[in-house]
């Protein structure tokens, strides 16, 4: 009981998102096709100094920090030369764009979609960001996930233990990896 009490805020989630994932079409509906808009959240002159030759990852560090936006993100070159910073976030989402020939820097947010939102809970990896934040939030999946393989091994092995639920366990069980089997056999 207590460990399905500590499971339910990531249950609920992983249910939600799949959910949300599972019926792209009715958000698309909702929502429109096509990737997520962004708007402009702010522009302005970005005059600190670059290091010449600097690499990406020291570029795009450089100014999320300065902007205060620190955190979890990519970052690529453009052909014009524009660095494009996507700063992860699992509320808003932000594209930085700073242009070194005229040293602008515009900041844009993503509109807020309900399933991308659902669906970035699915996609969040913390290990190799090097962000606090991340990695603990991906110890914390990791803690999710081995709870939820103790809770289905107990739930095996109190079906085992409890022999007058033998015959009804076998059948739930056998119907349960039958399906299972079925969809990776057939898709």
């Amino acid at each position: 009981m207590y460990l399905g009490l500590a499971l339910f805020p990531w249950m609920l989630m992983y249910a939600l998102s799949t959910l949300a994932m599972n019926h792209r079409a009715m958000f698309t509906a909702q929502y429109g096709s096509g990737p997520v808009p962004f708007v402009i959240e702010r522009e302005m002159t970005y005059d600190r100094l670059l290091l010449h030759g600097s690499d990406l990852r020291t570029i795009s560090t450089q100014i999320l920090a300065s902007v205060g936006l620190d955190g979890a993100h990519s970052a690529s070159r453009r052909q014009d030369g524009a660095v494009v910073i996507t700063r992860d976030d699992l509320r808003s989402p932000r594209r930085l764009t700073f242009t070194p020939a005229t040293r602008r820097l515009v900041i844009e947010r993503a509109i807020f979609r309900s399933n991308v939102f659902l669906e970035r809970f699915h996609r969040r990896r913390g290990y190799d960001t090097g962000y606090g934040l991340d990695t603990g939030w991906a110890v914390a999946v990791d803690l999710a996930i081995a709870a939820i393989v103790f809770w289905v091994v107990s739930g095996l092995w109190m079906w085992w233990e409890m022999k007058a639920t033998w015959r009804l366990g076998t059948a739930v069980l056998t119907a349960g990896a039958g399906l299972f089997a079925f969809f990776l056999i057939m898709i």
